[in-house]
């Protein structure tokens, strides 16, 4: 697997289009939980017509992110708390059956392994300080985990959970503490997938997990209570 990854795709169709702009907007916590509006609205905002923004609120509220009314119009779903707490749980039984995949591997160093090395493995002066960078790389770390085993449908699950956990996840790296944790975490968890070390590996993967996810729900809730506070929201 290439490591890191390229930029996904640019959306081609208008619907695409539309669902990257709410999807971000609902990332960023531009759109907060209970937020209501219409389709004409996000039409009339976007400059668009309706076919393709309810395709895109479709799409959003089959991942999970909105919910529909029949005379209320559409609504941002609350964060889900114990349903992130299930996705990350099976996140944790996926990394932890590709580490003891990795661990029995017939090479004597899988190339996606290197290439990881070559990003965590650095000095503090070559470490990423962009949040949504790092982010980005962070995902890239498990995912290579994961896809590095070879199992397809692993790798496969795994992408979907970690797009349905996208939304607080990366809000684990909007703090420098954090990031320098996660430098630190990810180069001991490679060391001991690479030196085979399965049962180490599993346990400092797990704590690893734990302790974000830990984090997120505090600064999910924090985030939140911050944009409400812009808004003049009590």
């Amino acid at each position: 697997m290439a490591y890191p990854p390229g930029p996904p795709p640019a959306p081609r169709t208008l619907a695409e289009l539309v669902y990257a702009r709410l999807k971000a907007e609902l990332h960023d916590f531009v759109r907060l939980p209970g937020d209501r509006f219409t389709e004409a609205e996000v039409g009339q905002l976007l400059g668009v017509s309706r076919t393709p923004v309810r395709e895109a609120l479709f799409r959003l509220r089959n991942e999970g992110f909105l919910d529909v009314e029949s005379k209320a119009g559409w609504f941002v779903r609350n964060l889900d708390f114990d349903r992130l707490d299930q996705l990350y749980d099976l996140r944790v039984t996926l990394e932890l059956a590709s580490v003891a995949r990795l661990g029995v591997r017939p090479e004597d160093d899988a190339p996606a392994l290197s290439a990881l090395a070559a990003v965590w493995l650095v000095g503090a002066a070559q470490r990423e300080t962009d949040a949504r960078r790092v982010g980005e790389l962070d995902e890239a770390f498990h995912a290579t985990l994961v896809a590095a085993t070879g199992n397809l449908e692993m790798a496969r699950v795994h992408t979907e959970v970690t797009e349905r956990i996208r939304i607080v996840r990366r809000l684990d790296f909007t703090r420098p503490v954090r990031i320098e944790a996660t430098y630190d975490e990810h180069a001991k968890i490679l060391r001991a997938v690479v030196r085979r070390k399965t049962d180490e590996a599993q346990r400092l993967l797990r704590s690893h997990i734990e302790q974000s996810k830990v984090e997120v729900r505090k600064i999910s809730l924090h985030a939140m209570h911050e944009a409400r506070q812009r808004r003049g929201e009590r």
